[in-house]
């Protein structure tokens, strides 16, 4: 497949024109569709590495790979963008395949490397950070303070929240777990069978 310049005018979103193939599922909320944007803006030379990939659907061309890139394009006013076009044979359960693996990451960060990067500037690039400031969103309690003072004060409070990040598939499968153990040792919340099994690792 060769890569062209399309008109970003003369192409679709993915809202469900295709039979057989459903409406785009991804979705950015408002700060992360900024980033987008933002980024576009930045570094418009990233689109040449990663194109929008469209198919044409009896003339009518669908964007399968880019929507969210496609509305940002929009919105900043870009008039061209370097397109590739799957073959009009290419099988639906291919779009399928390649709507939903365009958006999922296999990979993961080794949080201890990225220590070296600039927290700012992964967050401006839409990596999401989770860390202790995640407890303090909207907290006045910690308005004024520096970094150290916020950490030592958060190290000493009373409650403390931990975020673990999964997949959606594994997160059903922990939650029917938590679900399960909560209800078998008659225990109040999934906090308190972190607890349980930390005193027995066999539960």
């Amino acid at each position: 497949m060769q890569t062209q310049l399309v008109k970003v005018k003369d192409l679709k979103n993915n809202t469900g024109q295709i039979e057989g193939l459903p409406k785009n599922p991804r979705i950015l909320k408002d700060d992360k569709f900024i980033k987008l944007k933002k980024s576009l803006e930045d570094d418009p030379e990233m689109l040449q590495l990663r194109e929008v990939i469209v198919y044409d659907n009896n003339g009518e061309l669908i964007v399968i790979c880019g929507n969210m890139r496609l509305k940002a394009l929009k919105e900043l006013g870009i008039k061209e963008v370097p397109t590739k076009i799957l073959p009009s044979d290419t099988p639906i359960e291919k779009l399928k395949a390649y709507t939903i693996k365009d958006n999922v990451s296999f990979g993961d960060h080794d949080w201890s490397l990225l220590n070296d990067w600039d927290s700012e500037q992964l967050e401006e690039w839409g990596l999401q950070i989770y860390g202790f400031e995640d407890n303090m969103t909207n907290n006045e309690g910690y308005e004024g303070l520096d970094q150290l003072s916020k950490l030592d004060k958060f190290l000493s409070a009373e409650l403390k929240r931990m975020f673990l990040v999964y997949d959606n598939e594994t997160f059903e499968n922990v939650i029917e777990w938590f679900n399960k153990q909560q209800a078998k040792h008659e225990l109040e919340n999934h906090s308190q069978v972190i607890l349980k099994l930390m005193e027995n690792e066999n539960i």
